[in-house]
């Protein structure tokens, strides 16, 4: 009888032991406000008197989160739309994102198991990922100058369920100091801020609470047309992520390149589109940055409704 509750509480203890991840948001790479130009960076071209941006945005991201050799979140799309209201140098935005699908496979990893998602809209959709609101301004610089700088603040909403991987179940919010320019045909934008996330696990493959966001995009601005009312921008961004408890350190950052390609309008007295599309790949094997990634955006804007 002894032995036999000794057994019993030893399987007891491996049980425990072998704890389940509760789940996290895994996705690093948040889309730009509508009107904002490139996929993550901001363009900070506002101007003139009450206008606004409707975007919708597509992709797919490959193997985003991997534990040991095991893709947990093998397979992940899905769709973001946006609303924003602009005035003079002012933007105010709605981004509500929805997971087309998430799946992978169990993992386990320092005694701690974590069970795949699974969300497909056919038979398991999930509701909701969670909602960013955001306000953002242009500080200094004219809307076409070589150098601009700008604010941004973002505030998550939680909506998502952890188990799949697309939410924290937290409010969450980001602080960014924006940069961009035009000069010439040459065209830029950068990003430092900080990602306040209550929520640290302390889980291995696991986000470490607080993050450091910083990012850089650079193309050439190219006039098509005959009236040269509308132009293409190609060239790369780079962006990443890093905890404050480990900066930099091994396993605590996503760091991803994009080569962003887009049409734009250039006319500013009407309502102009935007198309997007960008393909890439993270640059380490770290929570949220993929193996590949592939996107596509649309956005419809207009800086000055009235002036």
């Amino acid at each position: 009888m002894v032995a036999l509750a000794l057994a019993v509480l030893a399987r007891g203890a491996t049980v425990h032991a072998q704890q389940a991840a509760q789940g996290f948001a895994v996705e690093r790479f948040y889309p730009a406000a509508p009107g904002g130009g490139w996929f993550v960076m901001d363009a900070l071209d506002l101007h003139g008197g009450l206008g606004g941006a409707v975007s919708i945005t597509a992709g797919y991201a490959h193997d985003p989160l991997r534990v040991g050799g095991t893709a947990v979140v093998a397979h992940q799309a899905f769709t973001d739309i946006g609303l924003a209201l602009t005035y003079d140098r002012w933007r105010f935005s709605l981004n509500i994102a929805a997971p087309l699908l998430l799946a992978g496979d169990d993992a386990t990893s320092g005694g701690v198991t974590f069970a795949a998602p699974s969300v497909d809209l056919a038979s398991h959709p999930d509701r909701l990922s969670d909602a960013r609101l955001g306000v953002d301004v242009r500080i200094a610089g004219s809307a076409d100058g070589p150098f601009r700088i700008g604010a941004g603040a973002q505030l998550w909403v939680p909506f998502g369920s952890r188990d799949e991987y697309d939410t924290d179940d937290t409010f969450r919010a980001m602080f960014r100091v924006l940069a961009a320019g035009d000069v010439g045909p040459f065209v830029y934008a950068a990003q430092v801020g900080a990602h306040v996330r209550p929520r640290d696990d302390g889980t291995p493959e696991a986000p470490r609470g607080s993050e450091l966001l910083f990012g850089a995009a650079a193309g050439a601005r190219i006039p098509v047309g005959s009236a040269r009312s509308m132009a293409v921008i190609l060239g790369p961004e780079i962006f990443g992520a890093t905890a404050f408890a480990s900066p930099f350190g091994g396993g605590a950052t996503a760091l991803e390149t994009l080569l962003t390609a887009r049409i734009e309008g250039l006319a500013a007295d009407r309502l102009q589109m935007r198309v997007k599309l960008a393909g890439g790949a993270g640059l380490c094997a770290c929570f949220g940055a993929p193996e590949w990634r592939v996107l596509v955006g649309v956005e419809i804007f207009n800086h000055a409704f009235r002036h």
